[in-house]
């Protein structure tokens, strides 16, 4: 009887449902896409300049002490077989501007790019401006697109009888499609050293885990991490016979992202961006208001009738000072940072103080995550 209730015991525990082991990890696996985190090392785009002059202006151009735009529109003129004196030249129909682009890394002669145009002088407004022909160069020198258009200004500037008002940045345009390329400047991928792709933001946890998706999707083992930054293909063990084929697929499987945790904090703003996974350490923060007034009044001291004294204007200083008493928030070990944000505008802090605040915190070395001020 004994033994049988031993074996009745035995089968219910083999066949009952195990419970769920716990969870070491309560972050949610965040998912990306390999094209959303990593580039083609090699395969990027190249800046162009060019400087060009912008005609058509409602009298809204350079002045006459900007004399670098009147000599561009002797020179452009004297091209086309007018000869004029540019000392006395004045007009305000114009303006100097320097033109730039993004040339695409797949560009060919005849692909149209956007161009932004920006006065260089002292012009109010490029609105209903027109860009003369204008070359584009890169840094070795040489034209790889031309640029000619209206512009598309997304502000304006109006004056009158000494009244003004200014929305956006009317000294600023853009060209779509403003550019045409003329020179090609196409990268031949066969022609690459090697084939690597490079993390957005360096992670050997999700370099590892990009070089495991990659080999687990040809089953065989043509990538590997070499840098936290950098993932190594070798094109020959996939047995494809394209490299934009290859980069196709690549591109295109999903892997779990490790980003660090970051604070970015802008001072001349107030501006404080956390990431959700911040995590601080066991800290008390103690925070409080002294500020120092100092006031200057005026007064005037009459003399007496007929005591030939003057009249003299005396100077009286009073200084204030205000010491509020100070605030605590304790916090214990693992708080996020919402709740560490919550008790800082609990005790009335603003944005500054939160700033200053998270910079003592990771001075006393409580705070998880990397403090970046822009």
């Amino acid at each position: 009887m004994r033994i049988r209730l031993l074996l009745a015991i035995a089968a219910l525990l083999m066949f009952s449902p195990a419970a769920p082991a716990a969870s070491t990890n309560d972050e949610p696996v965040r998912k990306a896409l390999i094209r959303d985190v990593t580039s083609v090392e090699g395969v990027r785009e190249n800046p162009l300049l060019g400087y060009g002059i912008i005609v058509g202006l409602n009298g809204t151009g350079d002045r006459r002490q900007t004399v670098f735009t009147i000599q561009t529109l002797a020179n452009i003129l004297q091209r086309m077989g007018v000869q004029i004196p540019s000392a006395s030249v004045r007009v305000n129909n114009i303006a100097a501007v320097f033109v730039t682009a993004s040339l695409p890394a797949f560009a060919r002669p005849g692909t149209a790019v956007d161009v932004t145009v920006s006065s260089i002088g002292d012009a109010k407004s490029l609105e209903g401006g027109l860009l003369l022909l204008t070359p584009l160069h890169a840094a070795d020198g040489q034209v790889y697109a031309a640029a000619q258009g209206p512009l598309t200004v997304g502000g304006y500037s109006a004056s009158s009888a000494g009244n003004s008002k200014q929305v956006n940045h009317p000294t600023m345009g853009r060209i779509p499609g403003g550019a045409i390329v003329e020179r090609d400047a196409s990268i031949d991928l066969n022609r690459l050293p090697r084939l690597s792709l490079l993390l957005n933001e360096p992670n050997f946890s999700t370099a590892e885990e990009i070089a495991g998706a990659i080999n687990h999707e040809f089953s065989a083992g043509l990538a590997k991490a070499d840098d936290s930054r950098r993932i190594e293909i070798n094109p020959a063990l996939a047995g494809t016979a394209s490299l934009p084929a290859l980069l196709a697929r690549v591109e295109n499987l999903a892997v779990s992202v490790h980003r660090r945790a970051k604070v970015v904090v802008n001072e001349r703003t107030g501006t404080v961006v956390m990431g959700k996974d911040v995590r601080l350490g066991a800290v008390s923060i103690l925070h409080g208001n002294f500020s120092i007034e100092i006031m200057t009044e005026l007064s005037v001291s009459q003399p007496a009738p007929l005591s030939k004294g003057q009249t003299e204007v005396t100077p009286q200083a009073s200084v204030r000072a205000v010491e509020a008493p100070a605030r605590r928030i304790e916090l214990s070990e693992g708080t996020s940072i919402e709740q560490l944000v919550n008790g800082l505008q609990g005790i009335g802090a603003t944005a500054r103080d939160v700033i200053s605040v998270l910079q003592a915190i990771k001075a006393a070395g409580a705070l998880e995550a990397d403090l970046e001020v822009i």
